[in-house]
């Protein structure tokens, strides 16, 4: 058996061809019947998200098995080759054993050390087990990807820093407040970026969580979901004493959060101090408020500077997870090597048990019929051992006559002989 991955990502094609080649979770099922009834094809496990779509196989090594799977997903896709065949890559037994261990572990995804592809990875290989047994090669194979990912979060530092901009914000509020559920946050906004930060500061169970929106309904969804309470924008205004953190991201050509505003609730609370996030372009808060004392105020820009320095902090800390994946790898493929000696062992045992059963079951017969125990035994023990030495003793011969020490070197380690 050999172990392929074929896939297509982020860093080969734009999103115009990646979704294209996508499989939805609709006609995976299908998808995966399709595959599987392809003459070389034994178990396989395809992985399809936004930014990849790769399958992983266990096939019969022929030829031309690349040009097959590349004609399989152009047919099922109804692509041309011509179109999909450059973006393509192509990695076989070791290679892909260690993309699929760098893909689990965060290593290859657009954002280094995101931990989302780990729960995507583990879902494909659930979905492919489910009505499809998969060969023990493959199954092993994820199995030791999933403990890869987990020790390179746990031996090393890929995902302990903020990459993205939701993160970053809700990592910056951690550093000025040692606990984030003693305080009172503010969102304003309810895209996609307060999402993320509303979800993340839900896992750190703050106080009190209120949402702005200019549209009320899609407040109230995002609300729902993280125990919010929901307020009008023009509430803005009374309520912005009530937070000790402000984050927001709306699309207003104009600020939201005036410099008087900020003033006015400074007042209100006695001057104890406020952190504003902006990460709204164009801004939502004046920047004035920044000069205000006990408004600390931090725009996009300051947080990609952060970004920038965890990723490069993540960046330290691939090199090290890189060589845990070189290490796994070889042990992975050393098992797998050592699996394709399990069926000839298997065979060995079975011919020299049949040579036993035979010799026996006539050593047993001549008993019955009176013959002398003494010379019985000793037949049985000389022509049992002239058949099981048999074969050793030509391929020796014929090593010796063919002047190959190598092999005849080889031979005598097999049977024992110093």
């Amino acid at each position: 058996m050999t172990l392929l991955a074929l896939g297509i990502n982020h860093k080969t094609a734009p999103v115009a061809l990646r979704e294209r080649v996508t499989f939805s979770p609709d006609t995976l099922e299908q998808a995966l019947s399709s595959l599987l009834a392809q003459p070389t094809v034994q178990s396989g496990v395809v992985l399809s998200t936004c930014n990849r779509t790769e399958l992983y196989l266990s096939v019969e090594a022929q030829d031309n098995i690349y040009e097959q799977l590349v004609a399989w997903l152009c047919d099922y896709h109804q692509l041309s080759p011509d179109d999909v065949r450059k973006s393509l890559y192509w990695h076989r037994d070791n290679a892909a054993v260690s993309h699929l261990m760098r893909v689990a572990s965060g290593l290859d995804s657009l954002v280094l050390g995101e931990p989302q592809i780990l729960g995507q990875v583990k879902k494909a290989f659930a979905d492919s087990q489910r009505g499809h047994a998969l060969t023990s090669d493959l199954e092993r194979l994820f199995q030791k990807s999933f403990s890869v990912a987990k020790r390179v979060r746990t031996e090393t530092e890929i995902g302990a820093n903020a990459v993205s901009v939701a993160f970053a914000a809700c990592s910056l509020a951690r550093q000025i407040f040692e606990s984030l559920s003693t305080v009172n946050v503010l969102l304003v906004g309810a895209g996609e970026t307060i999402e993320l930060v509303a979800r993340h500061l839900r896992e750190h169970r703050v106080q009190k969580l209120m949402i702005a929106n200019r549209t009320r309904e899609r407040a109230q969804r995002l609300a729902e979901e993280v125990g919010a309470e929901v307020i009008g924008l023009a509430d803005i205004d009374e309520r912005l004493a009530d937070a000790n953190i402000i984050i927001s991201s709306t699309a207003s050509p104009l600020p939201i959060i005036g410099k008087g505003m900020v003033e006015r609730a400074l007042k209100r609370r006695r001057n104890q101090p406020m952190l504003l996030v902006d990460i709204a372009v164009p801004r939502d808060v004046e920047p004035e408020v920044g000069k205000l004392a006990n408004a600390y105020l931090y725009s996009v820009d300051d947080l990609q500077t952060i970004i920038e320095q965890n990723l490069a902090q993540r960046q330290a800390a691939a090199v090290q997870a890189e060589s845990i994946v070189v290490q796994e790898s070889g042990e992975f493929m050393a098992w797998l090597r050592a699996q394709g000696a399990v069926e000839t062992i298997r065979e060995y045992r079975t011919q020299a048990n049949d040579v036993r059963q035979e010799l026996e079951a006539r050593a047993l017969a001549a008993l019955q019929n009176g013959a002398d125990a003494e010379s019985v035994l000793r037949e049985l023990s000389h022509k049992l051992t002239n058949r099981l030495i048999h074969a050793p003793t030509r391929s020796l011969q014929q090593a010796a006559r063919d002047g190959d020490a190598e092999r005849l070197q080889l031979l005598r380690a097999s049977l024992g002989l110093e």
